[in-house]
């Protein structure tokens, strides 16, 4: 490896060659063949913020890396380690003591409220003219559900009439399509 440093030699900086790596640098001037030491610059340490992981009910604490000038905003996604296990989450929530910023600087944050995205259970509705079947699908986060086609849950047949997104908007439109973990609930037809 070779680094640009200043040789008390040459008096000049140079090209050196990283000849060894303790504590510090033992490093050798290309131009004049001078070796010295030099400080080891250190590598910055991460930032650990408490994270709390929710996944349909059930809540853990757990943790996410950053670097100390990282900023972070409410629907980021990002990984969160709960003990061994790691978890895709998005951002639900940015908590900096009292307040509850939309973001935040990741070194002002005391918790992070999160949901889980890679694994998540779609609620679905399903109307068979009399009465409202409630089903449940567990998928990964990035299954893609569409207005107007066919899908087959627990043995019951149904067309999806319109998706209900967790930020508001109600997906009517055939052909409209969007990701499970964005789902609030899909509603459909018995067919």
């Amino acid at each position: 490896m070779f680094i640009t440093v200043t040789c008390p030699e040459c008096k000049d900086e140079t090209e050196h060659e990283v000849v060894a790596e303790s504590r510090d640098l033992l490093v050798r001037c290309t131009t004049c063949g001078h070796h010295h030491h030099i400080p080891k610059e250190k590598e910055p340490q991460p930032l650990v913020v408490k994270t709390i992981v929710s996944r349909e009910g059930e809540s853990t604490v757990g943790n996410i890396e950053f670097a100390q000038d990282d900023e972070v905003f409410v629907d980021d996604h990002l990984v969160a380690e709960v003990g061994d296990e790691a978890y895709g989450v998005e951002v639900s929530a940015i908590e900096c003591g009292a307040k509850r910023p939309k973001r935040a600087k990741a070194k002002d944050v005391t918790t992070l409220w999160t949901r889980t995205i890679d694994q998540v259970v779609v609620k679905i509705s399903v109307h068979d003219g009399r009465k409202t079947i409630p089903l449940y699908m567990e998928c990964e986060g990035e299954t893609e559900f569409v207005v107007g086609e066919k899908y087959v849950v627990d043995a019951k047949r149904f067309k999806v009439s319109h998706l209900k997104l967790r930020d508001g908007p109600l997906m009517r439109k055939e052909g409209w399509k969007t990701i499970a973990h964005r789902i609030k609930r899909v509603y459909g037809i018995r067919s």
